[in-house]
């Protein structure tokens, strides 16, 4: 992965204040209180937010992301909520994850480069073991008419980098749909996060 993407979210997070805030993602906090703790993994985590709040859970966390200043937020984060967090940072083919590893896959705004995010997708799913799921929520490609009126709203400017709902089905062939489509939000996470957005969200179920 460029430089440009670890340069970038290593000076976003080098700030005091957390980019996205300390509270959970609002849709993650609802589907992970439809869902017994087991072994989780938070792909592009950040500073820890998702991860940490799920520990609290009782959930068995790892995370991964590709800055080392996320790392240090998140680590901090988690002592505080006294909780721990396996947080790698690298990219994900080298961190030594195991196949059927995990029983919730957790996509949180994990907007990976447009050349290997489908990549990734498959990737992780390897990683999810049979009747596991995917929860995801990240901007779709109706985002960017949100991001032109707002850009506190945040999201990427690209429209390569957005998702849409068949590149969902698409990376996640097979996958018991329990929720699947753009909708319109209210933001209000930290800094980067504030506005009306539009957003793909999915909750699919590995087959077994």
């Amino acid at each position: 992965m460029k430089d440009y993407w670890k340069n970038k979210w290593n000076e976003r997070y080098s700030q005091e204040a957390f980019a996205y805030g300390q509270k959970p993602n609002e849709f993650l906090r609802q589907q992970l209180d439809l869902l017994s703790p087991g072994n989780i993994l938070f792909p592009a985590d950040g500073e820890g937010r998702n991860s940490v709040y799920a520990a609290t859970l009782g959930w068995t966390v790892a995370s991964f992301d590709i800055s080392i200043e996320g790392k240090h937020k998140a680590e901090r984060l988690a002592s505080d909520h006294a909780v721990t967090v396996d947080y790698r940072v690298g990219e994900l083919p080298d961190l030594a994850f195991q196949p059927g590893q995990f029983d919730v896959i957790a996509l949180i705004y994990a907007h990976f480069p447009a050349e290997i995010k489908s990549q990734y997708h498959r990737m992780l799913g390897d990683l999810l073991r049979p009747g596991g799921t995917i929860i995801f929520e990240a901007f779709g490609k109706r985002h960017l008419e949100y991001r032109a009126q707002n850009p506190k709203v945040g999201g990427p400017r690209d429209l390569a980098t957005l998702f849409s709902t068949e590149e969902l089905e698409a990376d996640f062939t097979g996958y018991e749909v329990l929720e699947l489509a753009e909708v319109e939000v209210e933001l209000s996470e930290g800094l980067f996060h504030n506005g009306k957005g539009s957003v793909v969200r999915f909750v699919g179920k590995k087959p077994k």
